[in-house]
Formats: C-alpha cells, structure tokens, sequence
C-alpha cells in the first residue's frame, strides 16, 4: 500500500475532492477531523491545551473546545502556535499512523491522507508516494470562507495570506486539481487522477519488501532459537 498526500488552501476545495475519492472506494483519513478528536474533553490534548491557554477559550457547561477562540488567540501569535502545535500534533501523527496500518490489513492499495499542513510540516512528506493539490482562483477562495466561516473580505484575505501561497504547493505536487470551476470539472480532473493511481503497481513492490522483511525477521528468530536450543543441549 503507499499513501497519497491531498493538501490546497483554506476553502480551496479539498472537501470536495475527499468526498468523491470516498465515493470511489477509497479511504481517506481526514487529518481536520483527527485534530477535533484529539481536542475533545477529557483526552490528553485537551488537558494540556487547558492548562497553556486556560478555560476562556472552552464552551460553557460542554466542556468543548472553542476553534475560534483559540483561532483568534493563535493566529498572530507564532509562540502561542508553536505550543499548541506542540500539543496537539504528536497525538495526530499516532492517529493518522493507526489509521494508516488499519488500512493497510485491509488490503487498500493506496489510502489518501487529507493534510491541510504537508508542506508547512514536511514530516510525512518522505513517506507519500504522490501528491495532489486542489488550488482555485483567490478571489473564488475569498468568496467561499466569507460564505462558510462568514468573515469580512479583510479578514478572508488576511487567513489566506498566512498560508503557505497555492502557487509554491503546485509546483511541488504530482497532481493539480483547479477547484475554480463547475462540481462536473472537478470530479473529472479528480477521476483521471484515481485512474492513474489505480493502475500504479507501487503497492506490489512496497508490500514485497515489507513481507520480505518480515519473512528474514521470521527467519533470524527461528535462527537464533534453534542456536540457542542446541548450545543448551550441548551443555
């Protein structure tokens, strides 16, 4: 099995893309989703971040982390980021890895990793096969996150801004997905993409040398117990 890396930018589109790779029959492992988890009340995540940035950016009564508070407090502050990064990645890094292995019993030939951050993190990057980025037109990009998360154009522009730029993700991508048109272009760009990547046969080799270490691990086990059991009998 080899993974395939699926990044953009904020309201480019990825959720879009995701939904019909699953459509399709293919597991994608949502690294957003995995952050909301690790942050529910009660788990190790969310007793730290507590205890760094205190219970005014919690939910009343719920216990529930507040995104947009915490958001707000993160987002000019590169000190206060780096903490919750630190906080929080470890425990999404263990999860997506579960989720990785899981689909790997499975027989999937490939799984998608939905991560938002690949190139800003660049810690799974030695370990994806391919990667696809979905870009849009900025100004379509604006549109989307004042409709969605209802910000002013100031305020849109700002968040994507902060973001590494679409440009540099492209140009560092097997595949590009322009998101800017109808839901019909992006599902065929999408599909094209699926088709080329069920025909890989990178799955057979990753899994040959993974069995293939496993059987000389097997083997050397058996090596040494045998050795061990005729140096006992010999004394």
């Amino acid at each position: 099995m080899f993974l395939v890396g699926l990044t953009g930018g904020i309201a480019s589109g990825k959720s879009t893309v995701t939904k019909i790779f699953r459509d399709n029959g293919v597991p994608v492992i949502d690294a957003d989703a995995i952050a909301r988890q690790v942050v529910e009340p009660g788990r190790p995540a969310w007793h730290k971040i507590k205890a760094t940035f205190g219970e005014e950016i919690f939910h009343a009564g719920s216990g529930e982390l507040n995104r947009e508070a915490l958001g707000r407090i993160i987002f000019d502050d590169v000190e206060k980021r780096r903490l919750l990064n630190e906080i929080t990645h470890p425990e999404i890094h263990r999860t997506v890895c579960k989720e990785v292995i899981k689909c790997f019993f499975l027989g999937h030939n490939f799984v998608v990793l939905d991560l938002p951050l690949l190139f800003e993190i660049r810690l799974m990057l030695n370990y994806i096969h391919k990667i696809i980025t979905v870009t849009c037109e900025e100004d379509i990009q604006v549109t989307r996150l004042m409709d969605r998360s209802q910000y002013t154009e100031a305020e849109a522009k700002k968040r994507i801004k902060a973001q590494m730029p679409l440009e540099l993700k492209c140009e560092q991508s097997h595949f590009v997905i322009e998101n800017s048109g109808t839901l019909r272009d992006t599902e065929e760009q999408t599909l094209k993409i699926l088709a080329i990547l069920q025909d890989s046969n990178q799955h057979w080799k990753i899994r040959g040398v993974l069995f293939a270490t496993a059987a000389l691990l097997v083997s050397s086990i058996a090596w040494l117990l045998n050795y061990k059991y005729r140096w006992f009998n010999a004394n």
